[in-house]
């Protein structure tokens, strides 16, 4: 059997935590910066969680997951 090869656009987006959940990056960082506020960009800058409904297609994904 061959091995499974990452989807390497998920691996650039999700990672499993020690727990088993799967963390991601939040969305809106990338531009646009000066129409935002320092407290929102602040709150950006930390890692979330992929929603429960959603870890499983996530983790799917991930050789490792």
């Amino acid at each position: 059997m061959p091995k499974m090869k990452t989807k390497k656009a998920a691996a650039k987006r999700f990672r499993v935590t020690g727990t088993g959940r799967v963390r991601r990056s939040k969305a809106g960082g990338n531009h646009g910066m000066q129409e935002k506020s320092r407290k929102r960009l602040r709150r950006l800058r930390q890692n979330d969680m992929v929603d429960k409904s959603m870890q499983k297609r996530a983790r799917r994904l991930l050789p490792y997951g």
